[in-house]
C-alpha cells in the first residue's frame, strides 16, 4: 500500500526508464535553454515588493500603512501585512498524467513528453529565490466502464496496481535541488486507469489563493473542452497562463494499415477498425482538426499562452522558438 497523496511508485525496470529518461532530458535542457530567460523576472530589481503576503503583529517602526485592519479587527491585535518581493516568483504546474498520456508511436512517448516540458519549465523559472511546485493528475485509478474483455482488466489481472490518491501535491520550493525532486517525483508517478478530471486539477492551482505568478498546465486536452476551459479562464484572471498541448500524430490521422485493434487506455474498450476505408480515414481527421481547433479556440478565450508539442518532431526547438517569440512580443509590446 501507498500512503494516499504520494506519488505511485514504479516496478523496478519502470523507475530505471523514467531516471534514464529525466537525466537524458536534463542535460538537453541545461545544453539548449541555459540563460535563455536571464533576467526575465516579474520585477527586475529585489525590493520590498507591492504583492501581498502573510500577516504578522505590529512592531514598533512598521508602516501604518500597511496595517491589516481584517485581522486587526479579528485578533484585537494589530497586524500589518508583509509584503513580498517581485523577483520571487512562484510557478505552479498542473500536470496531466493520466492514461491517454501512456501512448505514443513516434519518437517520443506522450508521458516522455510531458516530463520533458515540466523539466524545461523547472529550468527556466527556477533561478533567482522562484519557486515551483507542481498538482499532479494520475487517473482514478478505476476504468470507466469495466469490460470483461477490457485491455485494464487483463493488465490489472496480471499487476495489480497500488491504490493511491488520484491528484498528487508537490509543494512549491525554491531551489534547484528541490526542483530536481519534483521533477523526479514526476517521473516516478505510476499511471492508472480511468480518467482524471482534468478541470479538477487546474482549479487546484486557484486553491488556496495565491499570489500573481504563473501557471503551466501541460496536457493533450483530449477530456471535453466544456469540462476544463472554464478553470483555465479562472486561472488566467491573477496568473500568466502557459498551456502544454501534447500531441501524437496518430491522433490527427490514421495510417492505411488495414484493421486495426484499437483500446482506450483510459476505459479499456476495445475497438477494431479498417484503416483501409478512405471515407473513415477522412472523416477521422475532419474530427481530429475540429477538436484541436476546439481546444486553440478555449486556451485563446482564456487569455493563455499557448504551445503545441508533438511526438514526431524536436520538442526542444518548438520550445526555444515558442520562448524567444513570447520574449518578442512582450518587447514589442512595451515599446509602443
Amino acid at each position: 500500500m501507498t500512503a494516499p497523496g504520494a506519488p505511485s511508485p514504479l516496478a523496478p525496470d519502470e523507475s530505471a526508464r523514467a531516471e534514464a529518461v529525466l537525466g537524458r532530458l536534463q542535460l538537453l535542457v541545461t545544453r539548449k535553454l541555459d540563460g535563455l530567460l536571464q533576467g526575465d523576472y516579474a520585477g527586475l530589481l529585489p525590493g520590498p515588493g507591492s504583492e501581498a503576503g502573510e500577516s504578522r503583529e505590529y512592531r514598533p517602526g512598521d508602516d501604518v500603512r500597511r496595517m491589516d485592519w481584517p485581522v486587526t479587527a479579528r485578533t484585537t491585535l494589530p497586524h500589518v501585512r508583509r509584503t513580498v518581493a517581485d523577483r520571487e516568483l512562484e510557478t505552479w504546474m498542473a500536470i496531466d498524467l493520466s492514461a491517454s498520456l501512456d501512448f505514443g508511436t513516434a519518437r517520443w512517448l506522450k508521458r516522455d513528453l510531458v516530463i520533458a516540458a515540466a523539466t524545461a519549465i523547472a529550468h527556466l523559472t527556477v533561478r533567482g529565490g522562484n519557486r515551483i511546485g507542481a498538482v499532479v493528475g494520475t487517473g482514478s485509478g478505476v476504468p470507466d466502464r469495466g469490460l470483461s474483455g477490457s485491455w485494464w482488466r487483463r493488465k490489472a489481472a496480471t499487476a495489480p496496481d497500488p491504490v493511491v490518491a488520484p491528484v498528487v501535491r508537490l509543494p512549491a520550493r525554491p531551489g534547484r535541488k528541490e526542483a530536481q525532486g519534483l521533477l523526479r517525483a514526476i517521473a516516478r508517478t505510476r499511471i492508472q486507469p480511468g480518467r482524471t478530471d482534468l478541470g479538477a486539477l487546474i482549479d487546484m492551482l486557484n486553491r488556496p489563493p495565491r499570489r500573481r505568478g504563473v501557471a503551466v498546465v501541460i496536457s493533450d486536452f483530449l477530456a471535453p473542452v466544456e469540462g476544463w476551459a472554464r478553470p483555465v479562464r479562472k486561472l488566467g484572471v491573477r496568473h500568466d497562463v502557459l498551456a502544454i498541448e501534447v500531441v501524437d500524430p496518430r491522433e490527427l490521422e490514421l495510417p492505411d494499415v488495414g484493421v486495426l485493434t484499437l483500446a482506450d487506455p483510459e476505459s479499456g474498450a476495445l475497438h477494431e477498425v479498417q484503416t483501409s476505408d478512405p471515407r473513415l480515414r477522412q472523416r477521422y481527421a475532419e474530427a481530429a482538426g475540429e477538436q484541436r481547433t476546439a481546444i486553440a479556440r478555449a486556451l485563446r478565450a482564456a487569455g493563455a499562452a499557448h504551445l503545441r508539442l508533438r511526438t514526431d518532431t524536436d520538442w526542444l526547438l518548438d520550445m526555444v522558438r515558442f520562448v524567444a517569440a513570447q520574449r518578442h512580443a512582450r518587447t514589442r509590446g512595451t515599446t509602443r
